[in-house]
């Protein structure tokens, strides 16, 4: 473990040194972390604008303390490479995103939930200390107890605070399998009371859900078991979302199941219907199918997509869990798009970076996490900016990853702008790094 922290302390001060390079140069900076962003790609993008300072480096888990079911990590370690790490000593991260290639980073200055967020929240509720570099080359440690604003705020600050070089967070027992059980029912109503009543049981470790149509909705329940008569593969040839209404119970190795949805990038195959042929993923699956390689397609590709009127509507949001029956309603009759995930979402705690005035109106309960990844606009219609008015009405929230359409005040009032200016002049009063509601609130 020593020689580990040593090796990243020599890391963290090239790159504090070099963002003191950049102070003194007086040039606008954001973090490059190597590998596959996964932010949306934009025409015009704005959140890559400034010179870049390189984090790649940071891509080694330290230490796993298997007594105390802790881990110390890098931020640039991916939840793939982390996962591997853990079940090695029957551990898992309390919430593993759903794409192999996400970073522990990311899922922090994000927001990641995943199956077991009814009960551990997102996976900055499992966090227990960041190192963080400021934008102006200071090396600082903060938790719960010490600089607990600061703490707080960096989960959802998308890198505009200052830069996580280092992570301490909480493991899970693991076993090496899930059993999973597929419940269909028919009506919203009965599928809100299911989802809600098993998240209040906690009979099931995962709870989440795949929405196939506005009459076809199935509740996906899992447990970790130690052994199991069968395993599915999800990862080549068979479509996860797909399995979830052909069968009503299956087996998966734990590893399989955290990254479920990482072959299809949810189900974006769909916008190339070959990609879901047998034959062609038998071909040319280990070149096109995965997270990675569809992000990465993206890119290369992204004059020729910024050739369409409006780019497809990919985007997560928070609805109120008393709100998620009116929200439904107005999805299935105006919105009209399938598969929806759907994570049921508590967080530990009202997070200081949503306004005092929304977070008096939302209070500390269930929320449900709407996840509509695909849903084409080109149209007469803005989705994006249909959806975002919608979640608003609803006192909702929605990640900042693709287009977002608001004003500076409809942002603060949802976002708490004095608790965000407050860390933005302690961390970054030079403003080496992105502003949020320049750089990401919007991006059009």
């Amino acid at each position: 473990m020593q020689r580990a922290l040593d090796r990243h302390a020599q890391k963290v001060e090239s790159i504090a040194a070099a963002v003191r390079e950049r102070v003194r140069e007086s040039a606008p900076s954001h973090v490059s972390k190597g590998g596959v962003p996964h932010f949306v790609p934009l025409p015009g993008d704005k959140r890559r604008a400034g010179k870049p300072i390189d984090i790649s480096s940071l891509n080694e888990v330290i230490h796993i303390d298997a007594e105390r079911m802790e881990c110390v990590a890098e931020p640039g370690v991916t939840f793939a490479q982390l996962v591997d790490a853990t079940l090695r000593h029957g551990l898992a991260p309390t919430v593993v995103p759903e794409l192999e290639g996400i970073s522990i980073g990311g899922a922090v200055a994000g927001c990641s939930v995943e199956s077991m967020s009814y009960e551990y929240g997102g996976f900055h509720d499992s966090c227990l200390e960041y190192e963080v570099v400021t934008g102006e080359g200071e090396v600082l440690v903060c938790s719960p107890e010490k600089e607990p604003l600061i703490f707080e705020m960096m989960h959802g600050s998308y890198g505009t605070l200052g830069m996580l070089t280092r992570v301490k967070f909480r493991l899970i027992p693991a076993k090496p399998y899930v059993k999973l059980e597929h419940r269909t029912y028919r009506s919203i109503e009965d599928y809100n009371q299911a989802m809600v009543s098993e998240c209040e049981k906690g009979d099931f470790e995962f709870i989440d859900g795949i929405v196939h149509g506005p009459n076809e909705l199935v509740l996906c329940l899992g447990n970790f078991v130690d052994s199991a008569p069968y395993v599915s593969d999800y990862r080549w040839l068979n479509i996860y979302y797909k399995s979830t209404r052909e069968r009503s119970e299956d087996y998966l190795r734990t590893e399989d199941y955290f990254f479920r949805y990482d072959t299809e990038c949810h189900w974006m195959t769909k916008t190339v219907p070959p990609l879901e042929w047998k034959p062609v993923r038998f071909a040319v699956g280990k070149t096109f199918l995965g997270s990675t390689n569809m992000i990465q397609w993206s890119r290369r590709l992204e004059k020729v997509l910024s050739l369409k009127k409006r780019p497809d509507v990919v985007c997560d949001v928070f609805i109120p869990g008393d709100r998620f029956v009116e929200f439904f309603e107005w999805y299935a009759r105006d919105f009209v798009f399938y598969p929806l995930w759907v994570v049921p979402y508590r967080p530990a705690k009202v997070y200081p970076w949503i306004s005092d005035d929304l977070a008096a109106r939302i209070g500390e309960g269930l929320f449900i996490d709407c996840a509509i990844y695909g849903k084409p606009n080109g149209g007469s219609v803005d989705y994006s900016v249909l959806l975002e008015e919608k979640v608003y009405e609803l006192d909702g929230l929605k990640t900042l990853i693709s287009r977002n359409h608001y004003t500076p005040e409809r942002f603060w009032e949802i976002y708490n702008q004095p608790n965000y200016e407050k860390v933005k002049r302690r961390l970054d009063p030079k403003g080496t790094f992105p502003d949020l509601l320049e750089s990401l609130a919007r991006v059009e």
